[in-house]
């Protein structure tokens, strides 16, 4: 399977479970239930991947971890705030270049509409 149509298999479920919750709830809780969504659909997914930094040689445990790893190709960053910005995005293509990972999706889950919330996040353009 690709990125695109993994990505698009993660954005289906994520509009499910936006519907199902809504607005409001902390990331946590979008996260858990996107995790399960993403199994249901019999795809692998590691949830809080520790994402270890590479700094002068030398490996080290800073504490980063990317939200959800899917099929060990497109990275989740999930957010639950008013609106995302710069740093958010940052965050994302940071964890995109230290996985060496092609794709990336940031959802903010605390918006009406999902589709105001995605940000398809690409590593290397």
């Amino acid at each position: 399977m690709t990125e695109n149509q993994i990505a698009n298999r993660i954005i289906g479920c994520a509009i499910e479970v936006h519907k199902a919750l809504g607005p409001g709830l902390l990331e946590s809780a979008y996260q858990e239930c996107l995790f399960y969504k993403l199994g249901m659909e019999d795809l692998n997914v590691i949830k809080e991947k520790p994402m270890p930094l590479v700094f002068g040689g030398v490996k080290l445990e800073c504490g980063y971890r990317i939200d959800l790893l899917v099929e060990n190709k497109v990275e989740i960053e999930i957010k639950s705030v008013e609106a995302l910005n710069d740093v958010h995005l940052a965050q994302t293509l940071t964890y995109l270049k230290l996985g060496d990972y092609k794709l990336g999706l940031l959802i903010n889950f605390h918006v009406s509409l999902l589709k105001h919330g995605l940000k398809r996040v690409v590593n290397g353009l």
